[in-house]
């Protein structure tokens, strides 16, 4: 058999097994659950399937304590390490808006342009590639209430701030696949 031949049956048989598409949804939730005991996720504006990506991102109770996670917050993980953030029912990437403190996220079809770019950095905190130095940014407190859930569910503004040890609580990021 040739080397093409078997170079073909190899990428058919990962194509065909998801290998080269592989996706690990993920929250991607703040460390410090502030004034909300189910965690604050990233999130769409609108509810699950009613979402409204186009009208970019928040923080908002994480649906994960429902038993499983919420199209509009589940991120694809293994996108991640390569400084992208996409929503995968949605395929659309975190965006910053701006590239300056208080600048807010947007949806928007990832094409790799340097907004889109963002490090999850050891200690917790996603860092914009294009803006060094500033970070997502949960909203400071109180929280606001959301449309539904019980108890009703939580939501703070997303910005890109400067990163600063005095926002950790607000500014710090893991990534789980299950609610914990």
């Amino acid at each position: 058999m040739n080397k093409a031949l078997i170079l073909t049956s190899f990428i058919s048989t990962l194509l065909a097994s998801g290998g080269l598409l592989a996706e690990t949804p993920a929250e991607v939730t703040l460390v410090d659950k502030l004034d909300e005991p189910r965690g604050f996720c990233l999130d769409t504006l609108g509810f699950q399937a009613n979402a409204r990506p186009e009208d970019g991102l928040q923080t908002h109770s994480c649906y994960s304590y429902q038993g499983q996670l919420g199209v509009d917050q589940a991120f694809d993980a293994d996108g991640i390490p390569d400084n992208v953030f996409r929503l995968i029912e949605f395929d659309l990437c975190m965006t910053a808006t701006g590239l300056s403190a208080g600048s807010e996220f947007a949806l928007e079809p990832c094409d790799g342009n340097d907004n889109q770019r963002f490090e999850h950095r050891p200690n917790g905190k996603i860092m914009s590639l294009a803006a060094p130095g500033n970070c997502v940014t949960a909203g400071e407190g109180p929280s606001r209430h959301g449309g539904g859930g019980d108890p009703v569910h939580l939501i703070r503004d997303l910005t890109l701030e400067v990163c600063d040890g005095s926002r950790d609580d607000r500014q710090q990021w893991r990534l789980r696949e299950t609610f914990d």
